[in-house]
């Protein structure tokens, strides 16, 4: 966060470096050979964890959280997989119901395999407004009441990766915490996800260059 690597991308009025695309394609490359968790961490944050607010956010979304974000005070993560719904994301059964002041969303429902949300700050989260044929994105804060985690995942690598379920029991998220609109969140979901493949292929050169190295 000090170097400024957590906002490439991120304008400068935001708080970031503002680099073009090919600046986060160049330090993917580099900080992968680091650590595989570490890697994880700094991908899914720079990645999922940001980029949904800096491509849709609304001004004051992103004068609140990007600054944040880009310096490392706050770390974020992506809730969108369900234990129903993974490669058909849109099918999420995560509820967000309104409450009678119209002020707030009531959002239920639980996530899985979430990267970086044993110490995420800032929540990405993906649910259905009524019977809405597309999933609404919103922006959620730890500490928020009814969040709670699941243990962290014993996975077969990247141990110093946090990775946890995630519940929500009537989390009570005010109106203005929407991220995009209503219903937009799997175009949300889709477009951030693009990104984070295109910067994974670049991920993987180092391990890929360490691999021929051992070979030859």
């Amino acid at each position: 966060g000090q170097l400024g690597l957590l906002g490439i991308s991120v304008p400068k009025e935001y708080g970031g470096m503002g680099m073009p695309f090919n600046t986060s394609i160049l330090i993917c490359d580099k900080i992968s050979g680091a650590n595989g968790s570490f890697s994880t961490a700094f991908g899914a944050h720079t990645g999922i964890g940001t980029l949904p607010i800096l491509l849709y956010g609304n001004k004051n979304q992103k004068e609140k959280y990007l600054p944040k974000l880009a310096s490392g005070e706050w770390m974020g993560c992506y809730c969108l997989t369900e234990p129903g719904a993974g490669s058909d994301a849109n099918s999420g059964k995560t509820k967000a119901v309104l409450t009678n002041d119209e002020k707030s969303y009531l959002i239920t429902g639980q996530k899985m395999w979430i990267s970086n949300a044993g110490f995420a700050d800032v929540f990405i989260v993906f649910a259905r407004i009524e019977k809405d044929k597309n999933i609404t994105g919103f922006i959620l804060e730890k500490g928020m009441q009814g969040i709670t985690m699941g243990e962290e995942e014993q996975k077969l690598g990247l141990h110093s990766s946090s990775t946890r379920q995630v519940f929500f029991n009537e989390v009570k998220v005010p109106i203005e915490n929407m991220l995009g609109g209503r219903e937009n969140g799997f175009k949300i979901a889709m477009n951030s996800l693009n990104v984070g493949r295109i910067k994974l292929s670049a991920a993987i050169l180092d391990a890929c260059r360490r691999v021929i190295n051992l070979s030859t």
